[in-house]
């Protein structure tokens, strides 16, 4: 069983990948900090004894996307389960105040980062037959809270 996990360098992301290690996943963990991935990648191979395939690139940028997926090779590409992990929230202010630039590096990351990653992985998996796609998304999503003015709820489970 393989399980893809973006945002793995850290939070969630990393607790989640290492939990799928724990029950004998292999896993394909992704972020953007290459030395975190790599000593992660360390961590989970000798601590449970999985196989790691790590990606460093920034699921906001397309290119960056489909390059890494693309680089995956074939016998990592049964991908049973993608974790779509990779968000953030910068910026506390009130809506009048907000800046645009945090605004646009929350809706890149949290939504079209989701979006690039999935476009990309459930063709995959359907050629494959198979597949678990869990989004993950912050209770900011559900519940507001003062001066949280960027979010949207993203909490679903897609089965292909």
């Amino acid at each position: 069983m393989i399980a893809l996990i973006t945002g793995a360098t850290a939070g969630i992301g990393k607790a989640t990948a290492e939990l799928f290690a724990k029950n004998g996943y292999n896993i394909i963990i992704t972020g953007r900090r290459k030395e975190r991935l790599d000593e992660f990648s360390a961590h989970l191979k000798s601590t449970y004894k999985v196989d790691v395939l790590s990606l460093s690139f920034d699921v906001r940028k397309l290119k960056e996307v489909e390059a890494a997926i693309a680089s995956i090779p074939a016998d990592w590409k049964k991908i049973n389960v993608l974790v779509n992990n990779a968000g953030l929230a910068v910026g506390l202010g009130p809506i009048q105040e907000g800046i645009v630039d945090d605004w646009e590096r929350m809706i890149d990351t949290n939504i079209k980062g989701l979006l690039y990653i999935t476009r990309t992985i459930a063709p995959i998996m359907i050629e494959n037959g198979f597949g678990h796609i869990v989004n993950i998304g912050s209770i900011a999503g559900k519940e507001v809270y003062a001066n949280g003015n960027v979010f949207v709820p993203q909490n679903t489970l897609w089965m292909l």
